[in-house]
């Protein structure tokens, strides 16, 4: 028998608690609580489950739309009317900190927990997106990060049988101690076919479904919410462990229990387990029907080792496991379905109308908690912290004017970066045709495209954030976050409909940070609204910081953002790539050049500059809206944004990153006084707003005349040629490449920074 400790502030504060929510809680129950009480108001008020820290500015985004069947927050994802009696639910999550400490199951576990969340909902998982953030690949123990992370979502993904079809994958000095491990899910359902999880109707059972619970992930949810450190490697114990297999199980099981009508509530039980499952489906039911609450019995509850605590019961996250709220009577319809999966269901409870959330072990009551006083909208604590405003240290560079620059030699070196080179060896690790919906191989085109079996629509999707656009500008980055999104979907021909978002950042309580985070959302929120695209929920990730120079130095703050766009007739869908040669090569959008924020900057001057690029919202919703009608009108044959190392490298990326069809270009941009100084402007400046096309040189005036309509700039600047690539400037010549030489530096460059060998 082991003896609870004694609860008091101290060991509140030892669980994340500050001496305010402890004397809140104190006050709620009418007494101190027990230790188990304890644990469950720790982690339930945790900044990874109460957002108590953030939920204050999170409001302020838009959360409406036409098209939206639920609201932000309100279920496990954000479920979407695409039409034909379907809905999409997607949603976008970090697992920043298990990923850090041990990243295979970090990241294997990011990935199965963010399935649950959709197929909880009715939904069958269809495509699965990631984005990745890593320090310095010259470090030996970031690669060691990668090389675990990516094999984790591979195996994971792979064995459950839903493919990876998009990501992005960064590097960044910042995130040598912190990586970035967002994951992403994308599923269907039928609008008849989902179910709320909410706790509802006194006397119904409750179920837990899946795998016994282990003391693996136990205070996952509070290791979240605290800053890494040194002593982070004795919290490997905190990362839960994850079996594919038997998630694969569940899945199948659960939407054919769900299929029955006989289940009622169902949610995934991810950060804290049994505790936030039972307490947020009983403050759902609440909400609706103004009573509820669920009482549960640990003893009836399926272990995996003896002489588990109530404690350790209540906050385990063990993986593959839900709570099903079954129409009394009908559980044994279910218990039998799970059983016929060889997936374990049992009864551990009811649900009630006294509004409490109770749990009983060896025959006492070991907690008994009003049921709102856990969830965030209910008891939690908001905050809303100190926001001030620092600036990056960061200075402008003094651009080289004379004609000393080897242009071809600058434009291939910058193809062999690591955040521009190919991501073959990461996307090659993951199956992506797996259940034959994927229209196109990765990298052919700016955003997935799922084809809708049994209709002609097209899913597209994508994951986006450029952090140092952030850093520098926390406003205009966030803004440029959403835009790229919804510009590399429009590119495809699909229209934006909805986003998720994964908000990475560092500690909120300081000012410089929130600072950043407030901006970011500011600059999300006014891109979503100009878009109409409501933003259906999400996760915040805060304290993700990391040691340099003997300090705690935060990572750029990384809002990424999840979208999906609608393509109602999947024929109409348009590659990145060059097509035919002979095609007009059409660049769209016109801003003024800058090199602030670009690879660039960093790569030449060793500065990412004072400022991020600028953004024009207004802009970016006629050239989203041009894309989509020259796709309807079949008038283009290839598009892809400019972005990444200017367009420079979107020419390259268009000629080589599809190997069956590598075609060449010849490109003359006009530039008056063109010295070396706008040269560099030119070809690299990663200015916003900007869409290179290739289409029949007959329809270009059919081109120029819907840009005219919808005041986007158009210019033809070259055409497809069939091998090598030249870029000239006012008639003259400033690069020549073959195709061989881009596909060189192209190619294998991430696996030669990170010295795959060594693995």
């Amino acid at each position: 028998m082991s003896t609870e400790p004694e609860v008091n502030l101290k060991l509140a504060q030892e669980h994340g608690l500050n001496e305010e929510e402890y004397a809140k809680i104190c006050g709620v129950l009418g007494r101190t609580p027990s230790f188990t009480e304890l644990g469950i108001y720790s982690v339930m008020w945790s900044e990874h489950c109460s957002y108590k820290n953030s939920i204050a500015v999170l409001k302020t985004l838009p959360r409406d739309g036409a098209s939206l069947l639920t609201q932000a927050g309100e279920e496990n994802a954000g479920l979407v009317d695409i039409g034909d009696n379907l809905a999409v639910a997607f949603k976008i999550e970090s697992h920043n900190h298990p990923s850090a400490v041990e990243p295979y199951q970090g990241a294997a576990t990011g990935v199965g927990g963010i399935h649950r969340d959709i197929f909880t909902m009715g939904a069958r998982p269809v495509a699965s997106l990631d984005s990745l953030r890593f320090g310095s690949p010259r470090d030996p123990r970031v690669r060691y990060l990668v090389d675990g992370v990516v094999r984790g979502i591979g195996d994971y993904g792979n064995s459950f049988g839903v493919p990876t079809v998009a990501g992005e994958i960064y590097f960044e000095e910042c995130y040598t101690g912190n990586p970035l491990v967002n994951a992403m899910s994308v599923g269907l359902v039928e609008h008849h076919k989902t179910v709320s999880a909410t706790a509802l109707g006194k006397g119904n059972p409750v179920l837990i479904v899946g795998s016994s619970t282990g003391r693996d992930g136990i205070h996952g949810a509070t290791f979240a919410s605290e800053d890494l450190s040194e002593a982070s490697e004795d919290k490997r114990p905190s990362v839960q462990v994850g079996d594919p297999f038997a998630e694969k199980l569940l899945l199948e099981a659960t939407l054919e229990a769900i299929a029955t009508g006989a289940v009622v509530g169902l949610q995934d039980m991810g950060a804290a387990g049994l505790t936030s499952s039972t307490s947020e489906m009983s403050a759902r039911g609440i909400e609706k029907t103004g009573s509820g609450g669920i009482e549960i019995d640990l003893d009836l509850t399926p272990a995996r080792e003896k002489g588990m605590t109530a404690y350790e019961l209540m906050l385990s996250e063990s993986q593959e496991r839900m709570l099903i709220v079954a129409e009394k009577g009908r559980e044994q319809e279910i218990i039998d379905v799970y059983r016929k999966w060889d997936v374990s269901a049992v009864v551990i409870g009811q649900v009630t109308d006294d509004n409490m959330l109770r749990v009983r072990h060896h025959g006492e009551v070991v907690a008994e908690i009003p049921a709102m006083s856990l969830v965030l909208g209910g008891g939690a604590p908001v905050y809303i912290r100190e926001a001030v405003e620092k600036k990056p240290d960061t200075p402008a560079a003094d651009l080289v004017a004379d004609s000393s620059l080897d242009f071809k030699a600058l434009s291939l070196q910058l193809l062999s970066r690591p955040n521009i080179a190919s991501k073959a060896w990461v996307y090659q690790q993951y199956d992506s045709m797996v259940q034959t919906n994927t229209v196109t191989p990765a990298g052919q085109t700016d955003a997935a495209v799922i084809r809708i079996k049994g209709t002609k629509k097209g899913l597209a999707m994508k994951t986006d954030c450029n952090s140092r656009y952030v850093y520098l500008n926390p406003k205009a980055g966030g803004a440029i976050a959403v835009a790229e999104c919804a510009r590399n979907i429009a590119c495809t021909g699909a229209r934006p409909l909805a986003v998720t978002n994964c908000l990475n950042f560092g500690n909120p309580y300081k000012p410089e940070v929130y600072f950043q985070f407030k901006s970011a959302v500011e600059g999300m929120g006014d891109a979503c609204r100009m878009f109409d695209t409501p933003v259906t929920g999400g996760n915040v990730s805060f304290y993700n910081e990391t040691s340099l120079g003997g300090g705690r130095t935060a990572i750029y703050p990384t809002p990424t953002i999840g979208m999906i766009g609608l393509l109602d007739d999947i024929d109409n869908l348009v590659e990145s790539t060059f097509r035919e040669a002979g095609d007009a090569i059409v660049l769209l959008g016109d801003p003024e050049l800058s090199l602030d924020g670009s690879e660039y900057l960093v790569m030449q001057y060793g500065t990412p500059g004072a400022d991020s690029p600028a953004v024009d919202l207004k802009h970016e919703k006629n050239l989203q809206e041009l894309l989509v009608t020259l796709a309807a009108k079949k008038l283009v044959n290839s598009a892809h944004d400019v972005s990444d190392g200017g367009l420079a490298v979107t020419l390259a990326e268009k000629s080589i990153m599809n190997r069956d069809r590598m075609l060449g270009f010849e490109v003359d941009l006009e530039c008056a006084g063109a010295d070396s100084a706008a040269i560099q402007k030119l070809l690299f400046s990663e200015a916003q707003g900007r869409v290179v096309i290739s289409v029949d040189p007959g329809r270009a005036g059919a081109i120029i005349e819907e840009a005219d309509r919808l005041n986007v700039p158009v210019r033809v600047i070259g055409k497809v040629m069939p091998e090598g690539g030249s870029i000239a400037v006012n008639g003259s010549p400033v690069s020549e490449f073959t195709i061989d030489e881009l596909l060189h530096a192209y190619e294998h460059a991430l696996e030669s920074a990170l010295h795959l060998e060594e693995l």
